[in-house]
């Protein structure tokens, strides 16, 4: 059963939740998850098929300079290729789900042996990496703009092979950084409070990192304030691989998807996407509460509730695919479970 008219879905699609043999209420949030894929798809009866993790990967030109990162810039490219040979957390957590993973290289700074990694590997390459945003914009607007637009691409082609499930990770030494900023630009929280310790750095390189920060905040604030808009923020302290989620949730969106936002960098995207779209949110469920500082106020200003809260903060999509069993549960339940009618069970006194 369809309908295009959203108040009388959700009404379907509240009576055959609350019409299931168990209490009014009684699955908590999985009946929130149901009602919101249903509403989603546009439909009473939802399926979630060939759900993707995709990891969009790109270098930071601040990673370079060593002020904000304990790890070299060439990890993210041997992460990339741990990635596409199976042996990353997010290959382990795929597998165990049965989920498919394609990585994006979106601006890494190494070159991929072409063709090696068919259907692992999508070479979307902008640059070798981002500008140093403390000297100047880490991006040219028109390399802004045809990241946005791969990123969509990435998702329509996933799209017309038959996902309607997606969930977003990336790697990059040097993304919590642009991800503080961003989130700093958005919300108006001193950037100070929005950076935490990426990839393990220890207190003396936290204070390095604020101070840092801080610097390339106020560097760029005077044309960020001016031009309060995605794009401009993007342009000036983002990432490439930030950029291609910022499109890929635009199109996810435009497409019905369900969309499952992993941790930090992956919520600083979709605070870009929603300046762009905000019903972009409608279509998504965030995955947990990522260990990274700044990430539980990043997701009160979205006013989100994320699904798990394992302190988990490594990216990649892992959060993303820990919750995607959450989501399946809901689906299953609401396609299956038997209504009081069907099997012939009472109904409390209170519900007749």
């Amino acid at each position: 059963m369809q309908t295009g008219t959203q108040p009388a879905l959700r009404g379907q699609l509240q009576q055959l939740i609350d019409n299931k043999t168990k209490p009014l209420g009684a699955l908590g949030r999985l009946e929130e998850i149901a009602l919101q894929i249903g509403l989603i798809q546009g439909t009473t009866h939802p399926q979630l098929n060939r759900p993707y993790i995709v990891v969009f990967a790109g270098d930071h030109g601040i990673a370079a300079t060593g002020l904000v990162n304990p790890y070299p810039q060439a990890v993210t490219a041997q992460m990339v290729l741990n990635f596409i040979t199976g042996g990353a957390a997010i290959n382990v957590f795929c597998r165990q789900h049965h989920l498919g993973l394609t990585v994006v290289d979106a601006g890494v700074k190494f070159d991929f042996e072409a063709g090696l990694f068919p259907g692992k590997l999508i070479t979307q390459k902008i640059g070798y990496g981002t500008r140093n945003y403390l000297e100047t914009e880490a991006m040219t607007a028109d390399e802004t703009a045809k990241a946005v637009e791969l990123g969509k691409q990435v998702i329509t082609e996933l799209y017309a092979g038959g996902t309607n499930c997606i969930g977003f990770g990336e790697m990059g030494i040097g993304n919590t950084s642009s991800a503080a900023l961003i989130m700093s630009y958005c919300t108006g929280i001193a950037v100070e409070d929005c950076v935490g310790r990426g990839t393990g750095v220890n207190d003396e390189q936290l204070l390095l990192k604020k101070q840092t920060l801080r610097k390339a905040y106020e560097r760029h604030l005077a044309v960020i304030t001016a031009q309060l808009d995605a794009m401009t923020i993007l342009r000036c302290v983002g990432g490439f691989e930030i950029a291609m989620m910022v499109g890929a949730y635009q199109k996810a969106t435009e497409l019905k998807m369900v969309v499952l936002v992993d941790g930090f960098i992956t919520t600083a995207a979709l605070m870009l996407a929603k300046l762009l779209n905000p019903a972009v949110q409608d279509n998504c469920f965030f995955s947990h509460t990522s260990g990274e500082s700044g990430h539980v106020a990043m997701l009160d200003h979205l006013g989100a509730r994320p699904l798990l809260d394992l302190r988990m903060r490594l990216g990649e999509g892992t959060g993303a695919a820990m919750a995607y069993p959450l989501l399946q549960s809901a689906i299953h339940f609401l396609r299956e479970m038997a209504s009081f009618e069907s099997a012939g069970v009472s109904k409390a006194a209170s519900d007749e």
